[in-house]
């Protein structure tokens, strides 16, 4: 997915691949969401960014956070950006699934 920067976007740092993995899967099946990327950040932190329409994003945000606590792991932070400034694309485009996957 390529984001243009026309939609939310919602994010969710956890510690550990296995949270940001969780939580990915419950943001994209909560809402009509997709998924744009993850960060790998040292070992530990994992960012997870989704895009959709702002209700849809703070949906898959809630439900996310919500799973990796039930996980008994903890989401460092998240956050959902109704309006991002068209240049945040410019950041995000960086990290675009198709440009981190070998495939």
């Amino acid at each position: 997915m390529r984001y243009h920067g026309e939609q939310a976007l919602g994010l969710i740092e956890t510690l550990g691949m296995v949270p940001a993995l969780l939580a990915a899967d419950v943001m994209l099946k909560s809402g009509d969401t997709e998924l744009v990327s993850y960060e790998n950040i040292g070992s530990t932190l994992v960012t997870v960014i989704v895009t959709g329409d702002v209700a849809a994003c703070e949906a898959a945000v809630a439900a996310g956070v919500a799973a990796v606590g039930a996980l008994g792991a903890e989401a460092y932070s998240s956050v959902v950006i109704p309006r991002p400034h068209p240049d945040l694309a410019k950041i995000v485009d960086r990290y675009q699934l198709d440009k981190l996957l070998p495939y």
